[in-house]
C-alpha cells in the first residue's frame, strides 16, 4: 500500500471531503495499481467514514481494483465496431505474446489483460486502455510494440507519444463546429442582456437536451432557477458511455472553451456558484488539457469572482473523473457518483432541478447542449430556432462508425435523412443502421429516408453502420452482453433480467434455441420495461426487439428446433456415470420420443 503520508496528502488535497471519495480512490490506486485492504482501511480512517462504504465504492467501478491487478492494466475495447475491426485476434495475439490469461493477473504481478466496454474510439478502433490511457488504431505491429514495452517494464509515461495520438476526424461541420467564439463573448452577451432575458432566449430557441432524452433546456433552467436552496449547481454530463458515441470527446478536445462558456452562462441564469464537469474515465487523457483551459479562464477573469467585471458574479468549475461505470451517464447516478458514492440511480421525483447535488437545485446538461447554449446567448434564440425543424431546432453532431469509408464526426441541421449521412460517410451496401447506440433504434434499408430529429429518430449521437456482410444477430448479441455487464445490480428486474437475456442469446448462439426462447425475449422485455428502476433496464431489450422485427431470419437460422428443447443435455451429463458403472445399454439412457 501507499505510505500513510502519501494517502494523507491525497486526502488533504481534497480537503478531506467525503464527496471526493471516488477521486481520492482513483489517485490512491495510482500508487500501486490497485487498492490493497490496508489502503482502504487507512482512507476510511482519514475520511472518518465506515470502511465498508469505502470498499463498497471501490468495488462498484470497473477501473478501480480491490484485488491485485498488475503494474500494467490492459483493457481491450470490446464494442461491436472494435470486434468488426478485429479486436479478438489482436487480444489473442497480445495474450500469447506475454503468456497471459485473459481476466487474470500474471503470476509475477506484471500485467492484467481483459476487455472493457466502448472506449469512445469507435472511429479509430480497435482501441485499448493501458492504465487508463487510450491507445487507438491497433494493428498487429502496435500490439507487439505494447507487449514489448510491458515486457521491458517501461513506465507508461515513457512510451512513444505516437501510440497515444487520437484523431478528431471531423468530416462535416455546421454552426457549432464552425464556431470561432472568443472566450468570454457569450458571458458578456448574457451579462448585457441579464439572466431573465438570457433564459428567455434559451426558451425561444427551443433548445432540447442533446443527451438523448430531448428535455426542453429552457424549462429545466427555469425550474432550477426558481427552486429553493442554499446553493445552486451546474453539472456537465461528459460521461458519454453509450457504445458508438464519441462526439463529446471531440467537443472537449477542440471546443472546451465553448463548453465552459455554456456552463458559465447557465450559472449566470440559475444563480449557481459552483459547477462540475463529470468526465468519463475512458477520457483520462483529456483531464490535464481541460484543467489547463480552466486555469487560463480563471486567470482571464472568466471564472472565479466578479466574472467579466460583473460584481457578485461568482462561479468556478471542478472536473471529476469517472472510473468505468456506464450507469453514471444517467443524471441521478452521476450525481450520486459526484457525491462520492456508488453510481446508483435515484428514485424520481424529486428531480435534480430541485434536489440534485447535495440535495440542492442542480442543472445537469450534456456537453453538446452547453455548447449550443453559449451560441444562443451570443446570437439569440430566434436565430437558433430558424435552424433544423419545428420540433428539433439547431444542429446535431453525429458519431459515425462501422462499415463506412470515412468514420468520424458529422454535424447536420436536424431533419437530415439517414440516407444522406450514409452517402456522406461513404457507406455502401448498408443493411442496417443503429441510431443512438444499443439503447436506441435499429433500422433497415427500407427506412433510410427517415430523419434524424426528435419527432422521428431521436439520438444522443451514435450512428453505427452495418453492411450486408455483417450478421445482425452478432451485433445484437454484443449489445445484450453490454447491458448485462453494465447493469448496476441495484434492482432485481434489471440485474436478473439482463442476465437471462444474455443466457438466451448465448443459447441461440450455440444453435440450441427454439421458438420458446424467442418468446422468452418478449416476456423479459415486458418485465424489464415495467419493473426496472432506471432507463438501462427499460432499454436493454431494444436491440433484440428491433432486430427480431427487421432481421428475423438471422435468429431463425440459429434455431435447432421450432419446438422447445432444453439447452442442458441431461443424457450427455450421465455419460460419466455410465462409464463408471460399465453400462451403455438402453436402460442406462434417458428415453427420447422418436
Amino acid at each position: 500500500m501507499g505510505t500513510h503520508a502519501e494517502l494523507e496528502a491525497i486526502v488533504d488535497r481534497y480537503s478531506g471531503e467525503s464527496t471526493a471519495l471516488l477521486q481520492i480512490l482513483r489517485e490512491a490506486q495510482e500508487i500501486e495499481g490497485w487498492l490493497p485492504p490496508a489502503t482502504l482501511t487507512c482512507l476510511a480512517r482519514l475520511l472518518e467514514m465506515p470502511r465498508a462504504r469505502v470498499e463498497g465504492v471501490a468495488g462498484f467501478y470497473s477501473f478501480l481494483h480491490i484485488e491485485r491487478a498488475g503494474r500494467y492494466r490492459v483493457l481491450f475495447s470490446d464494442n461491436i465496431t472494435d470486434r468488426m475491426a478485429g479486436n479478438s485476434e489482436l487480444l489473442d495475439r497480445f495474450c500469447n505474446s506475454l503468456w497471459l490469461e485473459r481476466g487474470k493477473t500474471s503470476e509475477d504481478g506484471l500485467a492484467l489483460v481483459d476487455t472493457t466496454s466502448c472506449t469512445g474510439m469507435c472511429d479509430q478502433g480497435p482501441a485499448m486502455l493501458v492504465n487508463g490511457w487510450a491507445i487507438p488504431q491497433l494493428t498487429p505491429a502496435r500490439v507487439d510494440e505494447v507487449a514489448e514495452l510491458i515486457r521491458s517494464h517501461t513506465p507508461v509515461e515513457d512510451w512513444p507519444a505516437a501510440l497515444f495520438q487520437i484523431e478528431d476526424n471531423i468530416h462535416r461541420s455546421d454552426m457549432l463546429l464552425d464556431a470561432s467564439l472568443e472566450p468570454g463573448a457569450a458571458i458578456r452577451a448574457a451579462a448585457t442582456s441579464g439572466p431573465l432575458a438570457t433564459l428567455e432566449a434559451i426558451q425561444c430557441s427551443n433548445l432540447r437536451g442533446r443527451g438523448g432524452a430531448g428535455f426542453a433546456t429552457g424549462l429545466k433552467w427555469q425550474s432550477c432557477r426558481n427552486a429553493t436552496g442554499d446553493m445552486h449547481y451546474v453539472v456537465c454530463n461528459a460521461d458519454e458511455g453509450e457504445p458508438g458515441t464519441f462526439k463529446d470527446r471531440v467537443l472537449l478536445t477542440r471546443y472546451a472553451d465553448l463548453v465552459f462558456e455554456g456552463m458559465t452562462v447557465c450559472a449566470f441564469v440559475i444563480g449557481a456558484r459552483k459547477g462540475f464537469l463529470y468526465l468519463r474515465g475512458e477520457y483520462r487523457h483529456l483531464l490535464a488539457p481541460l484543467q489547463e483551459v480552466l486555469a487560463r479562464r480563471r486567470s482571464d477573469g472568466l471564472l472565479g469572482n466578479d466574472i467579466c467585471g460583473q460584481p457578485g458574479f461568482e462561479f468556478d468549475i471542478d472536473i471529476h473523473l469517472g472510473a468505468g461505470a456506464y450507469i453514471c451517464g444517467e443524471e441521478s447516478a452521476l450525481i450520486e457518483s459526484l457525491e462520492g458514492r456508488r453510481g446508483i440511480p435515484r428514485n424520481r421525483p424529486p428531480y435534480p432541478v430541485t434536489h440534485g447535488y447535495l440535495q440542492q437545485p442542480t442543472t445537469v446538461n450534456n456537453v453538446e447542449t452547453f455548447c449550443a447554449a453559449a451560441l444562443i446567448a451570443l446570437r439569440g434564440g430566434e436565430w437558433y430556432a430558424g435552424i433544423g425543424t419545428g420540433k428539433s431546432t439547431g444542429t446535431k453532431v453525429l458519431s459515425v462508425s462501422g462499415d463506412c469509408v470515412r468514420p468520424g464526426i458529422y454535424e447536420y441541421p436536424f431533419g437530415v435523412t439517414v440516407r444522406q449521412v450514409l452517402e456522406d460517410c461513404g457507406a455502401q451496401r448498408t443493411q442496417a443502421v443503429q441510431i443512438s447506440g444499443p439503447s436506441g433504434t435499429c433500422i433497415d434499408a427500407t427506412e433510410f429516408e427517415r430523419r434524424i430529429a426528435f419527432e422521428d429518430l431521436p439520438t444522443a449521437g451514435a450512428f453505427m453502420v452495418f453492411d450486408e456482410s455483417r450478421d445482425i444477430f452478432e451485433v445484437a448479441s454484443n449489445f445484450v452482453h453490454f447491458f448485462a455487464h453494465e447493469s448496476c445490480g441495484f434492482c432485481t428486474p434489471c440485474r436478473v433480467g439482463t442476465t437471462l437475456l444474455r443466457n438466451v442469446i448465448d443459447k441461440l448462439h450455440k444453435g440450441k434455441g427454439s421458438q420458446h426462447d424467442l418468446n422468452q425475449i418478449f416476456k423479459l422485455s415486458r418485465l424489464l420495461q415495467s419493473a426496472s428502476h432506471c432507463g438501462l433496464g427499460h432499454t436493454a431489450c431494444n436491440p433484440l426487439l428491433d432486430t427480431i422485427k427487421r432481421f428475423r431470419p438471422a435468429y431463425e437460422r440459429r434455431l435447432e428446433s421450432l419446438e422447445f428443447e432444453p439447452a442442458f443435455d441431461l443424457d450427455g451429463a450421465l455419460e460419466r456415470a455410465r462409464a463408471m458403472t460399465g453400462r451403455d445399454d438402453a436402460g442406462a439412457h434417458l428415453r427420447t420420443d422418436e
